[in-house]
């Protein structure tokens, strides 16, 4: 008896034009976390982050760009890819972690759900197109997708559209130098149901969270900076170094208890699609993931990156690693019919997630 699967008939993101080399940071007034200014210069504080980090520019929205406009221009692509009638759609799942983050004021702003936000933008009337958010940190879209799996497979959903956009510019204290690895983007897929009597599309996935001991790792705090605390606004902070550590112990080992689920070993992994955090962390996680199997040699061009030219844009970073592959945009990086991939997340919790997914 043939089963239904949930496959990616449309994929879309949205990267906006305004482009920020590290060489913007350079007269920057960087502050500790006790809030003594930094006397390094700049250039030197810029050339160890991207030591570090891999990070040599990002991406900002525009002025006139709100979190749920840089959605609307991906969910539409992704759309048209599928050729879906928006009136068709069963769920609107919108991942973010900041709500409608605008110009003009940084407070977190989430009534009405951006869900509901880009259901009317893109003009769906349908009542029983069912829009809703999921916060869960940078692994967001990656659980929306899952999320969006367990409607199909129960036959609760023929069509979904999964969107993950978050604007962490205006949210970053500008005088916080973790502040120069957050970018701005937009990702989204539709999601259908297919019947098949082998397996495809989304085959297996793998969640955790590890609240208890890591909860904080990622929070809002005041800035740095004594003058602008003043003002109370809240900013995104980070411990980075218990983060880099608690990273590269845990998402090898939900990488592989997902592929162990479905009997399936790494080296039968085209791709590894990963939360782009950290290019240094990335490349840690996919060797110890490796080290796992007793296997020293990690294959060239299983992991693409953007991390390095579109900084790291939250729930934005999967669906768009997925979106350039699929269009043939990421240089070296192809997806067959019957390649098995690894879409994996990590963030804000903390939490998470890989999806094991066949190409149909």
């Amino acid at each position: 008896m043939n089963k239904f699967y949930s496959v990616f008939t449309g994929t879309g993101s949205y990267v906006p034009s305004r482009q920020i080399k590290n060489e913007f940071f350079h007269h920057c007034e960087f502050y500790d976390a006790a809030g003594e200014k930094l006397l390094t210069p700049g250039e030197e504080i810029t050339r160890k982050f991207e030591e570090i980090t891999t990070i040599a520019e990002r991406r900002y929205a525009g002025d006139d760009e709100t979190t749920s406009d840089l959605a609307l221009i991906a969910a539409r692509r992704a759309m048209e890819a599928a050729g879906v009638d928006k009136e068709e759609l069963d769920y609107i799942i919108f991942a973010h972690n900041f709500g409608e983050t605008a110009s003009d004021n940084i407070r977190i702003d989430v009534l009405p759900t951006l869900a509901a936000r880009l259901k009317r933008k893109l003009g769906v009337a349908n009542p029983s197109s069912v829009a809703y958010d999921v916060l869960y940190g940078c692994p967001g879209w990656v659980q929306a997708v899952i999320q969006a799996d367990y409607y199909i497979r129960s036959g609760d959903a023929k069509k979904i559209l999964v969107v993950g956009a978050d604007v962490l510019s205006r949210v970053a204290d500008p005088h916080d130098r973790d502040s120069m690895i957050y970018a701005d983007g937009a990702g989204a897929a539709v999601l259908e149901a297919r019947e098949s009597d082998s397996p495809v599309g989304v085959i297996g996935h793998n969640s955790r969270s590890d609240a208890l001991e890591y909860a904080n790792m990622l929070h809002m705090g005041y800035s740095y900076n004594p003058r602008l605390a003043e003002k109370r606004d809240y900013y995104l902070k980070m411990n980075g170094r218990r983060l880099y550590q608690y990273a590269i112990e845990n998402v090898p080992k939900t990488i592989k208890a997902g592929l162990d689920k479905l009997k399936l070993h790494i080296s039968k992994i085209s791709k590894v699609l990963i939360h782009q955090a950290n290019g240094k962390m990335d490349d840690a996680i996919l060797k110890r993931l490796f080290k796992l199997y007793d296997l020293k040699e990690v294959p060239e061009h299983i992991m693409p990156m953007t991390i390095s030219w579109l900084g790291n844009s939250s729930v934005a970073t999967v669906p768009t690693l997925l979106d350039m592959i699929m269009r043939g945009n990421m240089d070296g990086h192809t997806l067959r019919s019957g390649d098995n991939i690894v879409l994996a997340s990590v963030g804000a919790g903390m939490n998470i997630n890989s999806i094991v997914y066949r190409i149909v």
